[in-house]
């Protein structure tokens, strides 16, 4: 029995110490790493300076094209992320003023996500492998249900996020391999689908009265001196529950409600989101009305 538990705890330190060691090398790469997405692009840089930073989820990644902008003379990128909530938007602004990003204005959707405030977690996890490095992530995580299990246990984080942030976006990582999600000045255009499905219902959807992170991003701003412009974007015509977008307003009155500027499905990808045709109508409308452009 004795050798039985001798043995045990020394298999248990000798799995810390693995972990331990996995955990370090691990971050030590993620740390070298800035050209696999918009996290460690921000992450592992500092003192950039934007006329214009775009954030949200995919309604902006494929919304808002960051050329059209630097054509008239307003240096721009397209921070929004497909799958993110505001909780990941917030979080982003925070790293930008960490690093000492100097930005004049932030355009921010929000729409949909105004309906909830909790992480979406396939995106947030890439936020995780500088959890120990960075005081802006640790914080904005401290309220979520498994942060001591991440903080605290060594490689917990990137065991159980493997498919995001593992041993094949590690490898991925040390070879350097870039992705498109820096492409196009991180705005992502979408192609006419035939076959799409142009119909979605949001009935279900309610917009909450005082979202966290939303209220954070303004704050951010203001306390930076940064210019925030919200925004709703498009959705197609045969979208049930489309009032949703009024009660947005009703609840968000600063937030420019951009619902039904693009309407015709020939713009649309899918019901959500804007193929490349529609994307420039839209920008042009946007750069028209805040930029005299």
């Amino acid at each position: 029995m004795k050798k039985f538990i001798l043995f045990t705890l020394k298999m248990l330190a000798l799995t810390i110490v693995i972990a331990v060691v996995l955990d370090f090398l691990y971050t030590a790469v993620y740390l070298q790493s800035s050209n696999r997405g918009k996290i460690d692009h921000i992450y592992n840089s500092k003192n950039r300076n934007f006329d214009v930073v775009i954030l949200g989820s995919s309604r902006a990644n494929n919304h808002f094209v960051s050329q059209m902008f630097e054509d008239k003379g307003l240096k721009t990128f397209n921070y929004g992320m497909s799958g993110g909530h505001l909780f990941e938007a917030s979080l982003l602004l925070k790293l930008m003023m960490e690093r000492h990003y100097k930005i004049a204005t932030v355009i921010l959707e929000a729409d949909l996500n105004l309906s909830n405030d909790h992480q979406a977690e396939g995106i947030s996890a890439k936020f995780l492998p500088y959890l120990h490095q960075s005081e802006t992530i640790k914080r904005h995580f401290e309220q979520e249900d498994d942060f001591k299990e991440l903080y605290y246990i060594p490689f917990y984080r990137y065991i159980k996020f493997d498919a995001r942030i593992g041993f094949r976006e590690m490898f991925f990582s040390v070879i350097h391999k870039k992705t498109t999600h820096l492409n196009n000045l991180g705005y992502y255009p979408l192609g006419k689908k035939p076959n799409a499905n142009l119909k979605n219902n949001i009935v279900n959807l309610k917009p909450l009265q005082h979202n966290r992170y939303y209220e954070e991003i303004k704050q951010i701003c203001k306390a930076n001196k940064i210019n925030f412009i919200a925004v709703m974007t498009p959705m197609c015509e045969n979208t049930e529950g489309i009032n949703y977008f009024d009660k947005v307003q009703k609840l968000y009155p600063e937030i420019h409600n951009y619902e039904n500027v693009v309407v015709e499905d020939k713009y649309f990808s899918s019901c959500g989101h804007l193929n490349n045709t529609g994307a420039r109508l839209f920008t042009a409308q946007i750069l028209k009305d805040f930029f005299n452009k």
